[in-house]
């Protein structure tokens, strides 16, 4: 009888270690990975903790959410978060933690105990005044709920603004000085964009579709109107590792808006495998993060850069097609 007593402590021990462990898992896996995109919102990402994001995917049902992180979305969520080494249990462990933050930000209050007989006539009692006015919090419905401080690397992209607050003024808009007479005398950036092709991504704008349609002119010397550009027409293919497409990087439409010094040697060694990139250092204001974000739409859509769908090997077919 003791062993069995003691067989089944431990076997309960091993559970409550087990969910522990799962617990910690998933919040490990969001801080690692998920985090990247969701802290923020990059690229649509429910963010962690934001109610109004994660409403419509929890009335879909957990099991699709389940299904979205595992195998990506269309959108640009990329399989697993693009970390395949971690396991299944783990991905969906990171997304009951993000839930977990919803649920909790949720929780309705507890209903008030019925007042007593005593009480109620207390309450019925005109109050004494207050002995100091103490204002109550007011709530700002553009606060940052993503549970990242505005310090916090992944809340980088400084161009990534609310639909309301996109290309403001000159003088509205943290770049030009407010008190300068002359940025008072730009034309602000709604009225400029007008009569340009629209886009999805960045600052609304598709530029480079812009200056195919003649709409812009970058001018390319600064005192020679009649300089025209040195266009180089070379892709460069960066493959990446995971089940994200492959970066493409267009030299075309760059070389029509820079000259090469702006990016060589300083920026890129213009040598194979000599740069090393990641999204880290771009959300940190290096390699691509030295405009984009700043001075260059922001990375906000995934596809954008990651264009190149990776070529399916014929092992990874035979073990695709044998699950």
């Amino acid at each position: 009888m003791k062993i069995k007593r003691i067989l089944l402590a431990s076997l309960s021990l091993l559970s409550f270690c087990g969910v522990v462990s799962a617990a910690d898992a998933g919040k490990d896996l969001y801080t690692k990975t998920c985090g990247v995109c969701h802290a923020a919102g990059i690229a649509g990402a429910p963010r962690y903790g934001n109610a109004a994001d994660w409403q419509p995917r929890i009335a879909a049902g957990t099991a699709r959410l389940y299904a979205s992180a595992l195998k990506g979305t269309p959108k640009g969520m990329p399989q697993k978060g693009g970390n395949l080494a971690a396991s299944d249990a783990d991905v969906k462990a990171a997304v009951d933690y993000m839930l977990a933050s919803v649920k909790t930000a949720a929780a309705p209050a507890k209903p008030a105990a019925t007042a007593t007989p005593v009480a109620a006539a207390a309450a019925a009692a005109p109050a004494a005044p207050p002995a100091a006015s103490v204002a109550a919090p007011v709530t700002n419905p553009s606060a940052n709920t993503s549970g990242v401080s505005a310090a916090d690397i992944n809340s980088f992209n400084r161009l990534l603004k609310p639909i309301g607050k996109r290309n403001p003024p000159p003088a509205e808009d943290g770049i030009h000085d407010p008190t300068n007479d002359g940025t008072l005398a730009l034309m602000a950036p709604l009225a400029a964009y007008g009569p340009l092709p629209k886009s999805l991504a960045g600052n609304r704008i598709n530029w480079v579709k812009a200056i195919e349609e003649n709409k812009i002119n970058p001018r390319w010397d600064r005192n020679d109107p009649a300089a025209t550009p040195v266009v180089i027409d070379l892709n460069i293919v960066r493959e990446v590792k995971g089940s994200m497409p492959d970066v493409v990087y267009p030299h075309k439409q760059h070389t029509e808006w820079l000259d090469c010094s702006n990016c060589h040697p300083a920026i890129f060694t213009p040598q194979k495998g000599a740069n090393a990139i990641s999204m880290a250092a771009i959300l940190l204001g290096e390699k691509c993060g030295v405009c984009h974000g700043k001075v260059a739409f922001p990375v906000s859509e995934c596809r954008l850069c990651h264009s190149k769908k990776k070529e399916v090997r014929p092992a990874q077919a035979a073990a695709a097609a044998a699950k």
